[in-house]
């Protein structure tokens, strides 16, 4: 059974990295990248001070937090516990893999922390934003993408992505709750978690 759905999984991942064109090459490249992000977050940072003022903080602080049970459960425990090679280190695959500027990823990929970390980070903020924002779902599209890119650059395959993305939500929503316990008892409880 397992060996039916790594099988799956390896073709799938075939047909997704092979479908490239040069034009995204650059862009995918760009999207699968951290510091590229840094405009992205500080808006988001602006988003929630403007929003809920020093609240915004707590925010932070658990979206912090979440990227930390995301990829500390994917990197610090996944990857090594589960040692599946990634598509860029597989030796039967390398040869039909599409990797770009020679990058490869570490050795292994199961889960993928970028599908984990942004996961994350959209399911928390998206549970706190949903109520002042009509396109705070846009959160969610803006994580499959990073995620895809994972399989255009060839360093991981769709399992890897579909687990990150679970371990994502799950975590991200696990710390929303622990938010929510948090400011319980405050005036910010009310201007976070309702629909005023």
């Amino acid at each position: 059974m397992l060996e039916t759905i790594d099988k799956f999984d390896q073709t799938l991942f075939l047909i997704l990295n092979n479908f490239h064109v040069d034009w995204l090459d650059a862009t995918m490249w760009f999207i699968s990248g951290k510091k590229e992000w840094i405009p992205f977050y500080l808006l988001i940072v602006v988003v929630l001070f403007r929003k809920y003022g020093w609240y915004g903080f707590a925010v932070l602080a658990a979206v912090g937090v979440a990227v930390l049970f995301t990829d500390q459960f994917s990197s610090g425990f996944c990857k090594p516990f589960f040692e599946r090679l990634r598509p860029s280190h597989n030796p039967d695959l390398i040869d039909q893999v599409y990797i770009l500027n020679n990058y490869r990823g570490g050795k292994y990929g199961f889960i993928s922390s970028h599908a984990a970390n942004s996961f994350g980070i959209a399911t928390i903020l998206y549970c706190v934003l949903r109520y002042q924002l009509t396109y705070s779902w846009v959160l969610f599209l803006w994580a499959g993408v990073v995620s895809y890119s994972r399989i255009y650059l060839g360093v991981h395959y769709p399992g890897d992505i579909l687990a990150g993305t679970a371990a994502g939500i799950f975590l991200g929503w696990v710390t929303f709750l622990l938010l929510k316990k948090a400011l319980s008892n405050t005036s910010g409880y009310r201007l976070l978690f309702t629909d005023r």
